[in-house]
């Protein structure tokens, strides 16, 4: 949509000229305002005329007829600016300043002011380093000053600006212009490339694109190459079909500005025979206001016709129509929301279009929320009143905002100005603020929701239940709330079985059948209240054997020799009676096989199982509920008897195949495997060779050495355990080669080399290694196909057809190092490489690599890693040592360079020392001049990372500048003095006073780490004479040297006449001063930051928060805390648009202070990190959004 624009006509606006009069069209400098340079104007908020000195404009947005304007009731006129800005011109390049006073006799604060360019754009948004927004206070005049710095202006800068000052229910405006000018032989043309790219495209403008600039014909900077290509011809002549294309093609992204840029091209090619001049492209009124059309007729007597939206507009008590000479004029009275249209008047065959904005006033809360206490399911209403009837009001729950949804636990409810918020059943959860925001203000209330007081109306009583019996439990309350049941401690949920009812106040524990495991204490617990129901519940068992844990038919299996200790439990109430028997003959407690009984199992005892223990148990359960009984199984099983001597049938080079016959006695349990062991015929040292049982009768022992002599025996496993070895094979030989070399890769590449690393083989014979052979050949060879595409694989095949005369050696000499380098390779060239294991017996099998290898060297980005101490200020006394290392990154020969202050280091004071991976800056001695800011700069080619480092050198201070005695009155001495004139290079933090007698000289303490710059010493003895000097301290200590009065005190004797001084009530206000300034704070993107300082102040100042000198109010993502004179600023979420200087401003009547820092966000592009820029390794330039 296009920006309003100012008219082209010039006209003298100290006083209205007559109806009949015409304003002299071509008056001024003379010459008119290309029809394209557009630019933003806003009506007057006072309705009131332009001042008498702007004599170059005429404003026709808004703009009531000159005859109506002094009918303006005088309460809408000017009553906070006293002085407002003046329109001014400006060259290209050039700085203005802007100046608006405000007297703030009658208001209690600061008023609220905004400067806008044109329509919309908020430009407290934009400040940086082309716009400063400044504002000061003069206490005596008690006016406020607000200024807007334009610095170093640009083509895009000219147009329309509006200051805006409210307070309270005051408001007022004011309209100026910027006319930015420059040499007439610039050239008109304009690159459509550079113009319609979003910020973000390497442009100087970038971050501060604006749709108004781009749309008028400015002058652009000569690029150093102009483009090949007109892309206005191209769009001009192709269809409208191939516009996205063209637009794509020459990097275009701003499609919607090149369209309406070439429509106003095309429009600008026919020239109206009928309009002599016509309608404005925008207009902007308040909603309620009054504003005016006018076109000039080249031919009178032409008949005119005036459109809104398609619909001709009759004359009306709304729209008046109105002819002075040459001139059709349309007035539109009291616009509403329905006037924001397009209009068009049409004279014979010809027309001419323009826009209305219509602007909607803010919506105010007229009558706030209140705070409201409920109990919990009560209905709960809270209501506000705003300005206007169904206004568009937004409420939020703990600053979350609440949606209309018909699902939703809240209802909103509209009548008239009324609003209202609705929880129809209030739940605990529903504590919190809630809150209404309008267009124009907001309100807030706590709402309190708590919970009644509960009575138990019926409790739980115990019960007593045969097992499969109907448990019931059943409870009643006096609220209906939910509950939750627990048995002995533990939540019990709803299931099949157990079932959970309530209704209304009552809840009832249902179990249709119950178990044994069902026995316990019960309890019912009401939900949000602290108090429970208990009972207990007794199920009684008849006598039953739990043998889930037994094998198949009740079979236990135990080792001979080995201790049986079976234990059943058993369940039964009362406890039954326990009867172990074997065939006829009972089992009692004492003996090799004995029982052992306990209240919940009974236990089989046999110490030592013998074979001949094998058989059937019976078990037999006795009480007054039943019998249950059962017979147990004991088996007695051994471990197998050894396999016989095993067989040798193949031997290989490092193998060799051997086989056995099972065991004759599988010791009663079936064999599970075989263990395999080896060893050297000279040696009596057994190794096993299979961690995992082997369940054939064949095995292929490996890894062997060749030459040695070797036998192999066999062990036989099954569930009790392993048998005893087998005897010996008879001995055998194997004979071993070396496998290729393991795991090629690639360790490095540069212009003209090639590293290599593998790893040994997994095989070497006997005859050892004696080194390794590395070979290569270019590519065109032949392996152009069938390459492998799996870097992880390892190739002993060639993946393609190469001769064997291609290969060329690269070191003639065998090498014993698993790494070599390739050296003298053309760069750009691609190579294969293959590596041998060469021994006494010959060369391996080469490994190949399963890619062809690229001669280039690697780029890698520059990144300083610094430490996280050295993000802040680096703080040492004088003559301590100073030692940094700071780690960095970066390929190939990466530079490091220093910079003190913006100068180069002095290095005979300062030692620098770099390496290929970090920097150490060095200082033996410390010394106060050492102090300043350390600039690193790491350099790869054209990549490039920057780091700065804080360093503060501190010594003890000097002692005050001069101490006077005030005044002598009884045993009393009031003393001042002034700061240190050095306070070296650190905060003063006290000082300590000494008092010495006359007579003997001698020093004692007063006070220490004192705070002021005045005391009063009491208690000192009458008739003495005393002397007093002060040390300043800091954070290093005491000054060295202290300052004493230059006169003495002497302390009246009684009977002395004394007149009392007159004093008055002493003074405890205090303008701010920050006792704790900010710190420059590093953040992540996405994570909280926090910026904190602590001020003083009597008065209590008032804390106001700066972002770039920008006042921060009513952001949602930044929240204010002041607590004890602690002073913090959260921000939420940081993303990099965060970053920049935040200052922290402290005002109460006796002046004001500030403190500010810096806010860099980090944020993560493709493993590079960078604060708040991103970074591209195209060659772009680095991207700050702080550029306006």
């Amino acid at each position: 949509m296009p920006e309003p624009t100012k008219k082209d006509e010039t006209e003298t606006q100290s006083a209205p000229p007559p109806p009949e009069q015409k304003t002299p069209q071509d008056g001024g400098t003379g010459k008119d305002k290309d029809e394209d340079d557009t630019s933003v104007s806003t009506p007057p908020a006072d309705g009131m005329s332009k001042p008498a000195e702007r004599k170059d404009s005429v404003w026709s947005i808004g703009e009531g007829a000159p005859e109506e304007s002094g009918k303006r009731d005088d309460s809408q006129m000017s009553t906070l600016f006293i002085e407002k800005p003046q329109s001014g011109s400006v060259s290209v390049g050039g700085n203005i300043t802007f100046i608006a006073k405000v007297e703030a006799k009658d208001l209690l604060r600061k008023p609220n002011v905004k400067w806008f360019k044109g329509k919309w754009m908020d430009l407290a948004s934009k400040a940086g380093k082309h716009l400063q927004l400044k504002e000061s206070f003069e206490r005596h005049t008690k006016i406020h000053t607000f200024e807007m710095h334009i610095i170093k202006a640009k083509e895009n800068y000219a147009g329309n600006y509006r200051c805006e000052v409210s307070y309270k229910d005051k408001f007022d405006s004011c309209s100026f212009d910027l006319e930015v000018t420059e040499s007439s032989q610039a050239a008109q043309s304009i690159d459509i490339r550079s113009a319609f790219k979003r910020s973000g495209e390497g442009q100087e403008d970038a971050g501060e694109l604006d749709f108004s600039g781009l749309l008028k014909r400015r002058e652009i900077k000569q690029q150093e190459e102009e483009p090949e290509v007109d892309v206005w011809e191209l769009l001009k002549n192709a269809n409208p079909s191939e516009y996205e294309k063209i637009a794509f093609q020459y990097g275009i992204t701003d499609l919607r500005g090149m369209l309406k840029r070439l429509k106003r091209m095309r429009r600008e090619v026919k020239k109206s025979a009928a309009f002599a001049k016509g309608l404005d492209p925008a207009y902007q009124v308040d909603k309620g206001g009054k504003v005016r059309f006018m076109v000039e007729l080249a031919d009178p007597t032409v008949e005119l016709k005036w459109y809104k939206n398609g619909q001709e507009i009759r004359p009306s008590a709304k729209y008046i129509f109105e002819h002075k000479g040459n001139q059709r004029i349309l007035f539109i009275n009291n616009c509403t929301m329905a006037d924001d249209a397009r209009y068009y008047v049409t004279a014979g065959d010809e027309k001419c279009s323009t826009e209305l904005f219509v602007r909607d006033p803010p919506i105010l809360v007229t009558k706030g929320l209140e705070d409201t206490s409920t109990y919990v399911g009560e209905r709960v209403e809270l209501s506000c009143e705003v300005s206007e009837e169904n206004a568009n009001v937004k409420w939020f729950r703990n600053g979350v905002e609440l949606s209309d949804d018909p699902h939703s636990r809240y209802r909103i409810k509209v009548e008239g100005k009324k609003h209202t918020l609705i929880i129809e059943e209030a739940a605990k959860n529903d504590n919190a603020t809630y809150s209404v925001m309008t267009t124009g203000g907001q309100s807030e209330a706590k709402l309190s929701v708590d919970l009644r007081p509960l009575k138990i109306s019926l409790a739980l009583e115990d019960q007593t239940v045969r097992l499969g019996q109907e448990i019931h439990l059943k409870c009643e309350i006096s609220e209906n709330v939910e509950g939750k049941w627990y048995k002995n401690g533990q939540l019990v949920e709803a299931s099949d079985r157990v079932k959970l009812y309530h209704k209304g106040r009552i809840h009832r524990f249902v179990i249709a059948s119950s178990a044994v495991d069902d026995e316990g204490e019960y309890m019912f617990v009401p939900d949000a209240y602290n108090i429970n129901i208990p009972c207990k519940v007794h199920v009684v068992d008849p006598p039953k054997l739990h043998l889930d844990g037994l094998g198949e038919n009740n079979t236990v299996t135990v080792v001979a020799g080995s201790k049986l200790r079976l234990e059943i439990p058993i369940t039964g109430e009362p406890t039954p009676k326990v009867v172990w028997s074997r065939g006829d003959k009972g089992i009692t407690d004492s003996g090799r096989i004995r029982a052992e009984t306990y209240p919940d199992s009974s236990c089989l005892v046999i110490d030592a199982a013998e074979r001949e223990d094998s058989g059937p148990f019976r078990i037999t359960l006795k009480n007054e509920a039943g019998e249950d009984t059962a017979l147990i199984n004991i088996k007695v099983v051994d471990v197998p008897d050894p396999p016989q001597a095993p067989n040798v049938t193949e031997v290989g080079e490092d193998w060799c195949v051997m086989t056995w016959e099972p065991p004759a006695n599988d010791g009663g349990s079936p064999i599970l495997g075989y263990f395999i062991e080896r060893k050297k015929k000279q040696s009596s040292r057994w190794m096993r060779l299979n961690f995992e049982l082997i369940k054939e009768t064949t095995f292929e022992p490996k890894k062997m050495i060749e030459g040695v002599a070797y036998e192999v025996r066999v062990f036989a496993v099954n569930a009790i355990g392993i048998s005893k070895p087998s005897m010996p094979s008879k001995s055998f030989v194997p004979l071993a080669v070396t496998s290729p070399p393991t795991l090629l890769a690639v360790d490095g590449v540069t212009d003209t080399s090639v590293t290599m690393k593998w790893r040994p083989p997994d095989h070497i014979g006997a005859a050892g290694l004696d080194g390794y052979v590395v070979e290569y050949c270019f590519e065109g060879n032949g392996f152009s196909q069938g390459i492998s595409t799996d870097l992880s694989e390892e190739l002993l095949e060639p993946p393609f057809h190469v001769e064997a005369d291609e290969w060329i050696v690269a070191n003639p000499e065998l090498t014993d190092k698993t790494k070599f380098t390739i050296n003298g390779l053309p760069t750009g060239s691609k190579i294969l490489v293959r590596v041998k294991a060469v021994n006494a017996a010959g060369e391996s099998e080469p490994r190949y690599h399963p890619q062809p290898i690229l001669v280039k060297e690697v780029i890698e980005p520059p990144k300083i890693r610094l430490p996280r101490h050295l993000k802040q200020t680096y703080t040492r006394r004088v003559g301590e040592t100073v030692n940094l290392v700071i780690p960095f990154q970066g390929r190939p020969r990466a530079k490091v360079s220093w910079e003190k202050n913006g100068s180069p280091i002095d290095k005979n004071h300062i030692n620098i020392r770099n390496t290929e991976n970090d920097t150490i800056i060095f200082i033996r001695k410390a010394e106060r001049c050492h102090s300043g800011e350390y600039d690193m700069k790491v350099e790869v080619e054209n990549l490039v990372d920057k780091a700065t480092i804080d360093i503060q050198i501190v010594d003890r201070p000097g002692p005050p500048e001069i101490v006077i005695i005030d005044d002598v009155w009884g045993e009393n001495v009031n003393l001042s003095w002034k700061p240190p004139k050095d306070d070296g290079n650190a905060a003063i933090t006290g000082y300590t006073i000494q008092k010495a007698d006359k007579k003997s000289m001698e020093w004692f303490t007063v006070m220490e780490h004192y705070h002021r710059t005045s005391a009063t010493i009491n208690e000192l003895i009458i008739g003495n004479e005393y002397y007093f000097r002060v040390f300043a301290e800091n954070m290093c200590g005491l000054s060295e040297d202290a300052t004493m009065t230059k006169e003495s005190a002497l302390i009246a004797k009684d009977g002395k006449v004394y007149k009392y001084p007159v004093y008055n009530d002493f003074d405890f206000t205090e303008r701010p001063m920050f006792t704790q300034p900010l710190v420059n704070t590093f953040a992540v993107a996405g994570y909280n930051a926090t910026l904190n300082c602590s001020v003083r102040g009597n008065p209590k100042p008032k804390i106001t928060w700066l972002k770039n000198k920008v006042i921060i109010m009513n952001d949602p993502r930044y929240r204010m805390f002041s607590n004890q004179g602690v002073c913090t600023l959260e921000i939420r979420k940081p993303s990099p648009y965060d970053g920049g200087t935040y200052t922290c401003r402290a005002v109460n009547t006796l002046g004001e202070a500030e403190v500010e820092c810096k806010l860099e966000v980090k944020v993560i592009y493709q493993g590079v990190i960078n604060p708040g820029e991103p970074f591209f390794l195209a060659g772009n330039n680095q991207l700050h959004s702080k550029d306006f």
